[in-house]
C-alpha cells in the first residue's frame, strides 16, 4: 500500500508542476499573466513529484500523509519564489500551515497520535514565537516571511519529534552557511550578500524527516 501511495503521490506531484510552476512565476512577478519557462515547468514538475510521493513513504496510509503533501507543494513554491526575488508569500504560508494543522488533527483522531498533535502545536508556537523575538531584536537577520515558515517547520517537524524540529533547522542553518560559502567561493557572491534562508530550512526539512522515517504514531 505504501509502495502504491508513493507512486500515486509522484504522478500527482507531476502533474501539478505546470500549475506550480505558474504560482510560482506570479507570485515572484506579482503578474498574474506571467508564464513559467519549459524549463521551469519540468524542474518544477520532478521537485513536486518527489516532495508528494515522499509524504506516504515517510508516514504510510494515514492521514498524516495529507500534511506532508501540503507541506511539500508549499515547499516547492515558497523555495521557488525565495530564490528568485528573496520573499516568502504569506499567501502561501498561511494556507499551509491551516491545511497541515488539519491534516494533523485528522491524524491524532484516526491513530490516537495526540501527544504529536499537541508536540505540533507546541513546536509551531516555539519556532514562531522565537523568530518574531529575533526579527524584533535584529530586524535585518530574518524576512518577514521567514517568520511564518519557521511556523510552518515547527509544526510539521514538531509532529514529527523535538529532536527533528531541531535537526530539520540544524540542518537548514548548515546548508544555508554551506551554500553561502560555495557562492562566495566561486565569485558569485560577497560576504555582504543575502542569500534567501527558505530553500535551506525547506531542504532542511526533508533531510531531518527522511533520517527519521518511518514516522511514528505518537
Amino acid at each position: 500500500m505504501r509502495s502504491a501511495l508513493t507512486v500515486a503521490g509522484g504522478v500527482l506531484g507531476l502533474l501539478l508542476g505546470p500549475w506550480l510552476a505558474a504560482t510560482t512565476v506570479r507570485l515572484a512577478r506579482r503578474d498574474d499573466t506571467a508564464r513559467p519557462s519549459r524549463r521551469r515547468v519540468a524542474v518544477t514538475a520532478v521537485v513536486a513529484a518527489a516532495a508528494v510521493g515522499a509524504a506516504p513513504a515517510l508516514t504510510g496510509d494515514r492521514p498524516a500523509a495529507v500534511a506532508l503533501a501540503w507541506f511539500g507543494l508549499a515547499a516547492v513554491v515558497l523555495a521557488g519564489v525565495d530564490l528568485a526575488v528573496h520573499r516568502l508569500p504569506t499567501r502561501v504560508v498561511v494556507p499551509a500551515l491551516a491545511g497541515c494543522a488539519v491534516a494533523l488533527t485528522a491524524d491524532a483522531v484516526a491513530t490516537g497520535g495526540w501527544p504529536a498533535l499537541v508536540r505540533a502545536a507546541a513546536g509551531a508556537a516555539a519556532a514562531y514565537g522565537l523568530a518574531t523575538a529575533a526579527r524584533l531584536v535584529r530586524p535585518d537577520a530574518l524576512g518577514r516571511g521567514d517568520v511564518p515558515l519557521l511556523g510552518l517547520l515547527g509544526l510539521v517537524l514538531g509532529w514529527a519529534g523535538w529532536g527533528v524540529l531541531a535537526g530539520g533547522v540544524l540542518a537548514g542553518l548548515l546548508l544555508g552557511a554551506t551554500g553561502s560559502l560555495l557562492l562566495i567561493a566561486a565569485g558569485w557572491a560577497s560576504w555582504r550578500t543575502r542569500v534567501p534562508l527558505g530553500p535551506p530550512l525547506l531542504a532542511g526539512a526533508y533531510v531531518a524527516l527522511c533520517l527519521a522515517a518511518p514516522l511514528p504514531v505518537g
